[in-house]
């Protein structure tokens, strides 16, 4: 057997064609973690934003791009006791996702539920557990409320719309296209919203009889911020996870007057306990939702591993719904 493993770096920054497929010696676990051998990788736009050297690597972080995956368990440390040789797990991790061989802490990983193909799976860890830290724990939707959620279409964006529609919540999204918000109608959005035609603000009071959504997550920020306040309602809340423009005026008369909580937080770099709790309130709340079919991946579309750059310039290309996935053929 081989102890090598191809993976994917980014040796300068640019565009999908800078992608590099190269020969690394097999990662080792620690005491704490599993070798996993790699069957699906999950994108992100922080993997995009990495190729395109505007994402700083936390320092535990390697060079190779990935941060969701799933496969089997082929090595254990000695301290891992959940798991064992041949499971089937799905896993963030901080970098390693596009390699045949990657090493995952036990603390975030999961077992891949039943029913679940690899594809779905590699595409489950990033997403779910940002939606779930944001949507519901930190910006607490309950049922009955409305979510507005900006690019519907987006792996964040479908997994916001199916996780709120499944605890009883109406969801509302904003999308670029009537194709896209046709998309999002068919998942079973409440309402859509093309933000190239319509403003979203009149258009998602409107939807609420007046009153605005009750929580709103935002992955655009700058003047979005500004309007965001327009429209959220009263005592609303809003979730910032990302931006594409870090700069924001806002009216903190208006945050003030209708007590809006605003939060903002970043997956990658928070440390690993923080991910282990996480992890555990997935398991605990989703998985029963996963169990009865409800809320599973969307996927866009599977590309083998070597053309890695033609799946990024799928997500460049910003015509995807759902979630774009690299599939592993391990080599042994």
């Amino acid at each position: 057997m081989s102890t090598k493993t191809r993976a994917v770096i980014a040796p300068r920054p640019g565009g999908p064609e800078v992608l590099q497929i190269v020969e690394r010696l097999r990662p080792v676990p620690g005491e704490d973690e599993m070798l996993v051998r790699v069957r699906a990788a999950g994108m992100n736009r922080m993997d995009v934003l990495q190729r395109q050297g505007n994402y700083p690597l936390p320092p535990d972080a390697s060079d190779v791009l990935g941060v969701e995956l799933a496969g089997v368990v082929e090595n254990l440390g000695s301290d891992v006791s959940r798991f064992k040789r041949g499971d089937r797990v799905m896993a963030l991790v901080s970098s390693g996702g596009y390699a045949d061989w990657a090493v995952v802490p036990e603390a975030t990983a999961l077992p891949v539920p039943k029913g679940m193909s690899f594809e779905q799976a590699g595409a489950f860890p990033e997403t779910y557990f940002t939606v779930w830290s944001n949507v519901f724990e930190r910006a607490g939707l309950k049922k009955g409320e409305t979510l507005l959620v900006h690019g519907g279409t987006s792996g964040i964006g479908t997994t916001a719309l199916m996780l709120a529609k499944a605890i009883g919540a109406h969801v509302i999204v904003t999308a670029g296209s009537p194709e896209k918000c046709a998309a999002c109608l068919k998942l079973g959005a409440d309402g859509a919203i093309n933000y190239r035609k319509q403003d979203f603000v009149a258009v998602s009071k409107e939807m609420t009889e007046g009153r605005g959504p009750d929580v709103i997550l935002d992955m655009v920020g700058g003047d979005y911020m500004a309007r965001n306040l327009e429209a959220i309602a009263s005592d609303g809340r809003i979730a910032q996870i990302a931006s594409q423009q870090a700069q924001a005026g806002i009216n903190l008369g208006l945050l003030r007057r209708k007590r809006v909580t605003l939060s903002g937080s970043s997956l990658r770099p928070q440390p690993l306990k923080m991910k282990a709790k996480l992890a555990a309130a997935v398991e605990e709340n989703v998985f029963p939702l996963l169990g009865k079919g409800q809320a599973r991946p969307l996927i866009d579309t599977t590309f083998p591993l070597e053309k890695v750059a033609d799946a990024h310039a799928r997500m460049d290309g910003g015509e995807h719904v759902g979630k774009i996935v690299l599939v592993m053929e391990t080599q042994a």
